[in-house]
Protein backbone atom coordinates (compact mmCIF):
# COMPACT_ATOMS: atom_id res chain seq x y z
CA UNK A 1 0.00 0.00 0.00
CA UNK A 2 1.55 2.80 -1.23
CA UNK A 3 1.87 6.25 1.49
CA UNK A 4 -0.26 8.53 -0.31
CA UNK A 5 -3.17 5.81 0.03
CA UNK A 6 -2.37 5.47 3.77
CA UNK A 7 -2.76 9.05 4.04
CA UNK A 8 -5.42 9.65 2.40
CA UNK A 9 -7.32 6.56 4.33
CA UNK A 10 -5.85 8.32 7.62
CA UNK A 11 -7.52 11.25 6.50
CA UNK A 12 -10.57 9.83 5.72
CA UNK A 13 -10.52 8.58 9.23
CA UNK A 14 -9.89 11.58 11.29
CA UNK A 15 -12.82 13.38 9.12
CA UNK A 16 -14.69 10.59 10.74
CA UNK A 17 -13.34 10.29 13.97
CA UNK A 18 -12.30 13.99 14.80
CA UNK A 19 -12.04 13.32 18.58
CA UNK A 20 -9.16 11.21 17.41
CA UNK A 21 -7.61 14.13 15.95
CA UNK A 22 -8.25 15.81 19.41
CA UNK A 23 -6.93 12.76 21.12
CA UNK A 24 -3.43 12.84 19.31
CA UNK A 25 -3.11 16.42 19.91
CA UNK A 26 -3.06 16.28 23.72
CA UNK A 27 -1.05 13.33 23.73
CA UNK A 28 1.53 14.76 21.69
CA UNK A 29 1.53 17.87 24.18
CA UNK A 30 1.55 15.39 27.03
CA UNK A 31 4.67 13.84 25.60
CA UNK A 32 6.07 17.05 25.38
CA UNK A 33 5.20 18.01 29.05
CA UNK A 34 6.64 14.24 30.49
CA UNK A 35 3.15 14.39 31.81
CA UNK A 36 0.59 11.44 32.39
CA UNK A 37 -2.99 10.95 33.38
CA UNK A 38 -4.53 9.44 36.63
CA UNK A 39 -7.51 9.41 37.92
CA UNK A 40 -8.44 9.99 41.69
CA UNK A 41 -12.08 9.52 43.72
CA UNK A 42 -12.84 12.34 45.99
CA UNK A 43 -16.47 12.11 47.84
CA UNK A 44 -18.96 11.38 45.28
CA UNK A 45 -16.50 12.50 42.03
CA UNK A 46 -13.74 10.86 39.97
CA UNK A 47 -11.36 13.49 39.40
CA UNK A 48 -8.96 13.17 36.41
CA UNK A 49 -5.97 14.86 36.42
CA UNK A 50 -2.25 15.25 34.50
CA UNK A 51 0.82 15.16 36.45
CA UNK A 52 4.25 15.80 35.37
CA UNK A 53 7.85 16.34 36.87
CA UNK A 54 9.91 14.68 39.68
CA UNK A 55 8.01 13.21 42.60
CA UNK A 56 10.07 15.14 45.31
CA UNK A 57 10.33 18.57 43.74
CA UNK A 58 8.59 21.30 44.82
CA UNK A 59 4.65 20.94 44.11
CA UNK A 60 2.39 23.10 42.16
CA UNK A 61 -1.20 23.04 41.76
CA UNK A 62 -3.04 24.54 38.60
CA UNK A 63 -6.52 24.96 38.37
CA UNK A 64 -8.78 25.95 35.13
CA UNK A 65 -11.22 28.77 34.22
CA UNK A 66 -14.80 28.66 32.39
CA UNK A 67 -14.79 26.07 29.79
CA UNK A 68 -10.80 24.97 30.19
CA UNK A 69 -9.59 21.93 30.94
CA UNK A 70 -6.38 20.46 32.11
CA UNK A 71 -4.93 20.29 28.97
CA UNK A 72 -4.77 24.26 29.01
CA UNK A 73 -1.72 24.07 31.31
CA UNK A 74 0.20 21.35 29.17
CA UNK A 75 2.52 24.14 27.54
CA UNK A 76 3.28 25.80 31.05
CA UNK A 77 3.77 22.21 32.60
CA UNK A 78 6.62 21.79 29.92
CA UNK A 79 8.12 24.86 30.92
CA UNK A 80 7.79 23.91 34.93
CA UNK A 81 8.28 20.49 35.12
CA UNK A 82 12.17 20.75 34.64
CA UNK A 83 12.41 21.83 38.57
CA UNK A 84 8.84 21.32 39.81
CA UNK A 85 5.71 18.33 40.37
CA UNK A 86 2.89 20.15 38.34
CA UNK A 87 -0.56 18.79 38.79
CA UNK A 88 -3.26 19.99 36.82
CA UNK A 89 -7.22 18.31 37.69
CA UNK A 90 -10.04 18.67 35.56
CA UNK A 91 -12.67 20.54 37.82
CA UNK A 92 -15.03 18.16 39.28
CA UNK A 93 -17.87 18.82 36.31
CA UNK A 94 -15.22 19.42 33.69
CA UNK A 95 -13.17 17.82 31.18
CA UNK A 96 -13.02 13.99 32.37
CA UNK A 97 -13.63 14.61 35.67
CA UNK A 98 -17.33 13.52 36.87
CA UNK A 99 -20.43 15.65 36.17
CA UNK A 100 -23.60 14.91 38.57
CA UNK A 101 -27.22 16.12 37.55
CA UNK A 102 -28.29 18.55 39.49
CA UNK A 103 -25.23 19.22 41.24
CA UNK A 104 -23.88 22.73 42.03
CA UNK A 105 -21.00 23.77 40.04
CA UNK A 106 -20.34 27.49 41.38
CA UNK A 107 -17.45 28.64 42.86
CA UNK A 108 -18.20 28.10 46.34
CA UNK A 109 -19.24 24.53 46.19
CA UNK A 110 -15.98 23.37 43.82
CA UNK A 111 -13.59 25.67 46.48
CA UNK A 112 -15.05 22.92 48.90
CA UNK A 113 -14.77 19.76 46.58
CA UNK A 114 -11.25 21.34 45.70
CA UNK A 115 -10.09 21.62 49.22
CA UNK A 116 -11.06 17.81 49.45
CA UNK A 117 -8.76 17.38 46.37
CA UNK A 118 -6.10 18.71 47.98
CA UNK A 119 -6.04 16.26 50.41
CA UNK A 120 -5.54 13.57 47.69
CA UNK A 121 -2.05 14.68 47.25
CA UNK A 122 1.19 13.65 48.94
CA UNK A 123 1.87 17.23 50.29
CA UNK A 124 0.26 20.57 50.13
CA UNK A 125 0.89 22.40 47.21
CA UNK A 126 3.84 25.13 47.61
CA UNK A 127 2.27 27.33 45.10
CA UNK A 128 -1.79 27.00 43.90
CA UNK A 129 -2.43 28.70 40.55
CA UNK A 130 -5.55 29.33 39.67
CA UNK A 131 -6.71 30.69 36.64
CA UNK A 132 -10.15 32.88 35.47
CA UNK A 133 -12.76 30.96 37.08
CA UNK A 134 -10.36 28.38 38.62
CA UNK A 135 -8.20 31.45 40.32
CA UNK A 136 -11.74 32.90 42.13
CA UNK A 137 -11.78 29.24 43.40
CA UNK A 138 -8.60 29.25 44.61
CA UNK A 139 -8.50 32.49 45.90
CA UNK A 140 -11.92 30.93 48.73
CA UNK A 141 -9.92 28.02 49.31
CA UNK A 142 -7.28 29.91 50.39
CA UNK A 143 -9.85 31.93 52.42
CA UNK A 144 -11.67 29.42 54.11
CA UNK A 145 -8.95 26.68 54.44
CA UNK A 146 -5.29 28.76 54.95
CA UNK A 147 -3.44 25.93 55.73
CA UNK A 148 -3.97 24.35 52.66
CA UNK A 149 -2.33 27.49 50.52
CA UNK A 150 0.98 28.09 51.60
CA UNK A 151 1.48 31.01 48.09
CA UNK A 152 -1.33 32.04 45.82
CA UNK A 153 -1.08 32.99 42.05
CA UNK A 154 -3.95 34.26 40.78
CA UNK A 155 -3.55 34.44 37.10
CA UNK A 156 -6.42 36.39 34.93
CA UNK A 157 -8.63 35.81 37.71
CA UNK A 158 -12.73 36.06 38.21
CA UNK A 159 -13.76 37.16 41.88
CA UNK A 160 -14.20 41.24 42.03
CA UNK A 161 -15.25 43.86 40.15
CA UNK A 162 -13.28 45.02 37.08
CA UNK A 163 -13.65 47.83 34.49
CA UNK A 164 -16.88 47.42 32.11
CA UNK A 165 -15.78 45.64 28.73
CA UNK A 166 -17.56 43.80 26.28
CA UNK A 167 -17.54 40.41 27.94
CA UNK A 168 -18.73 41.76 31.32
CA UNK A 169 -21.80 43.69 29.88
CA UNK A 170 -22.41 40.50 28.22
CA UNK A 171 -22.16 38.09 31.08
CA UNK A 172 -24.01 40.72 33.20
CA UNK A 173 -27.08 40.68 30.08
CA UNK A 174 -27.85 37.03 30.34
CA UNK A 175 -25.35 36.22 27.55
CA UNK A 176 -22.68 33.61 26.76
CA UNK A 177 -19.92 35.24 25.34
CA UNK A 178 -17.81 32.33 25.58
CA UNK A 179 -20.58 30.38 23.39
CA UNK A 180 -19.05 27.73 20.33
CA UNK A 181 -21.31 26.19 18.07
CA UNK A 182 -19.80 26.66 15.14
CA UNK A 183 -16.24 27.04 12.99
CA UNK A 184 -17.64 31.27 13.30
CA UNK A 185 -18.20 31.05 16.68
CA UNK A 186 -15.21 29.04 17.45
CA UNK A 187 -12.69 31.29 16.17
CA UNK A 188 -14.62 34.30 17.91
CA UNK A 189 -13.62 32.81 20.91
CA UNK A 190 -10.46 31.99 20.05
CA UNK A 191 -9.86 35.94 19.33
CA UNK A 192 -11.84 37.01 22.67
CA UNK A 193 -9.15 34.77 24.82
CA UNK A 194 -6.12 35.22 22.78
CA UNK A 195 -4.88 38.28 21.35
CA UNK A 196 -3.10 36.15 18.97
CA UNK A 197 -5.45 33.26 18.08
CA UNK A 198 -3.46 29.72 17.55
CA UNK A 199 -4.22 28.49 14.63
CA UNK A 200 -5.93 24.94 14.88
CA UNK A 201 -5.91 22.86 11.98
CA UNK A 202 -9.06 20.55 10.97
CA UNK A 203 -9.72 18.25 11.77
CA UNK A 204 -8.71 18.93 15.45
CA UNK A 205 -11.20 22.00 15.55
CA UNK A 206 -14.05 19.99 14.91
CA UNK A 207 -13.53 17.97 17.99
CA UNK A 208 -12.95 21.05 19.82
CA UNK A 209 -16.64 22.88 18.60
CA UNK A 210 -18.25 19.18 19.28
CA UNK A 211 -17.22 18.97 22.93
CA UNK A 212 -18.62 22.62 23.44
CA UNK A 213 -21.67 22.02 22.01
CA UNK A 214 -22.14 19.42 23.70
CA UNK A 215 -21.59 21.25 26.58
CA UNK A 216 -23.02 24.22 26.13
CA UNK A 217 -26.42 23.39 28.66
CA UNK A 218 -23.50 22.84 31.42
CA UNK A 219 -21.82 25.86 30.79
CA UNK A 220 -24.72 28.15 31.34
CA UNK A 221 -25.94 26.77 33.90
CA UNK A 222 -22.40 27.21 35.55
CA UNK A 223 -22.53 30.68 34.18
CA UNK A 224 -25.68 31.48 35.74
CA UNK A 225 -23.84 30.76 39.01
CA UNK A 226 -21.13 33.21 38.23
CA UNK A 227 -23.58 35.79 37.82
CA UNK A 228 -25.45 35.14 40.53
CA UNK A 229 -24.84 34.94 44.11
CA UNK A 230 -21.24 33.43 43.24
CA UNK A 231 -20.25 36.83 40.99
CA UNK A 232 -17.95 38.39 43.79
CA UNK A 233 -17.91 35.60 46.30
CA UNK A 234 -14.05 35.76 47.37
CA UNK A 235 -14.08 39.33 47.73
CA UNK A 236 -15.71 39.67 51.22
CA UNK A 237 -13.09 37.39 52.64
CA UNK A 238 -9.77 38.86 50.80
CA UNK A 239 -8.53 39.59 54.37
CA UNK A 240 -8.56 35.99 55.48
CA UNK A 241 -5.80 34.83 53.10
CA UNK A 242 -2.76 34.83 54.97
CA UNK A 243 -0.35 33.19 52.09
CA UNK A 244 0.82 35.85 49.72
CA UNK A 245 -0.18 36.30 46.32
CA UNK A 246 1.27 36.82 42.89
CA UNK A 247 -1.37 38.72 40.40
CA UNK A 248 -0.56 37.81 37.40
CA UNK A 249 -2.50 39.33 34.53
CA UNK A 250 -1.76 40.18 30.92
CA UNK A 251 -2.25 44.00 29.99
CA UNK A 252 -4.67 43.52 27.05
CA UNK A 253 -6.62 41.04 28.92
CA UNK A 254 -10.33 41.52 27.23
CA UNK A 255 -12.36 38.85 29.47
CA UNK A 256 -11.22 39.69 32.60
CA UNK A 257 -9.48 43.47 32.58
CA UNK A 258 -6.28 43.72 34.60
CA UNK A 259 -7.82 46.12 36.76
CA UNK A 260 -9.12 43.43 38.24
CA UNK A 261 -5.53 42.77 39.69
CA UNK A 262 -6.06 46.07 41.57
CA UNK A 263 -9.13 45.56 43.41
CA UNK A 264 -7.35 41.87 44.84
CA UNK A 265 -4.43 44.16 45.84
CA UNK A 266 -6.82 46.53 47.82
CA UNK A 267 -7.96 43.69 49.58
CA UNK A 268 -4.80 41.13 50.35
CA UNK A 269 -2.12 42.37 53.05
CA UNK A 270 0.65 40.51 51.21
CA UNK A 271 0.48 40.66 46.99
CA UNK A 272 2.69 41.76 44.22
CA UNK A 273 1.12 42.31 40.72
CA UNK A 274 2.97 41.26 37.74
CA UNK A 275 1.48 42.68 34.05
CA UNK A 276 2.70 40.19 30.75
CA UNK A 277 2.18 42.07 27.34
CA UNK A 278 0.36 41.28 24.88
CA UNK A 279 -1.22 37.45 25.70
CA UNK A 280 -4.47 37.89 25.90
CA UNK A 281 -6.92 35.91 28.48
CA UNK A 282 -4.77 32.72 28.07
CA UNK A 283 -1.28 33.79 29.56
CA UNK A 284 0.14 29.82 30.46
CA UNK A 285 -0.77 29.06 26.30
CA UNK A 286 0.31 32.75 24.66
CA UNK A 287 3.08 33.15 26.55
CA UNK A 288 4.26 30.02 28.42
CA UNK A 289 7.86 30.81 29.19
CA UNK A 290 7.23 34.40 30.88
CA UNK A 291 4.66 32.82 32.94
CA UNK A 292 6.86 29.76 34.28
CA UNK A 293 9.43 32.16 35.21
CA UNK A 294 7.10 34.77 37.03
CA UNK A 295 5.49 31.77 38.71
CA UNK A 296 8.97 30.14 39.65
CA UNK A 297 10.17 33.93 41.01
CA UNK A 298 6.98 33.56 42.94
CA UNK A 299 8.64 30.46 44.33
CA UNK A 300 11.67 31.79 45.42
Amino acid sequence: MSILLLAAIAAIALGLKPQWALEGYFAALRWQAGAHETRVVVGDDVMAQLEAGPADAPLVVLLHGFTGAKENFLPLMAELTPKYRVVAPDLPGWGESTRRAGADYGVVAQSERISAWLKTLPRAPELLVGHSMGGHIGALVAANHPEQVTRLALMSSAGVPFKENAFARSVLEGGHPFAVNDRASFDAYMGLVFTDPPFVPWPVDRAFIARRIADHDFEVAVLDRMRGDDVFAVQPLLARIQAPVLLLWCDDDRVIDSSAAEAYAAGLGNSRTVLLKGCGHMPMVADAPETAATLSAALK
